[in-house]
């Protein structure tokens, strides 16, 4: 069941960071919050790029690396902690992004973090 949960979130990371780095790259500058660009000292389009990357790197390893599975999962669960920022700011100002494009669908957005984090964290657990 783990190593199904596992295949499952390598392929959902490895999708999002291929849309961020390719159809959506755009569309996801607008869940970038100002602070960010001014904290990290870059454009929103590098915060876009870096976060793909992040992500087809994390789902990559997750599958390529199996020794090393509950680190991985450990950084995994602290990136999305760390992207949930961009989603209260991209609810907060109403603005639509690739899949989020209603206000109900953004609320909905913000209590999926829970359960993804949840996800990286058993998934990659030894039992």
């Amino acid at each position: 069941m783990r190593s199904v949960a596992r295949g499952g979130l390598a392929m959902l990371l490895v999708g999002a960071g291929v849309s961020h780095l390719t159809w959506g790259r755009r569309g996801y500058r607008i869940v970038v919050p100002g602070w960010a660009t001014r904290m990290l000292h870059t454009d929103k389009d590098a915060i876009v790029v870096a976060s793909g990357a992040a992500e087809v790197l994390l789902g990559t390893a997750l599958i390529a690396l199996p020794r090393e599975r509950g680190r991985i999962g450990a950084a995994i669960a602290a990136f999305f902690v760390a992207v949930f920022p961009g989603n209260v700011h991209q609810w907060r100002t109403g603005r639509s992004a690739p899949g989020l494009n209603t206000d109900r669908a953004r609320f909905v957005r913000l209590f999926l973090q829970v359960p993804l984090v949840a996800w990286a964290w058993w998934a990659t657990r030894r039992r």
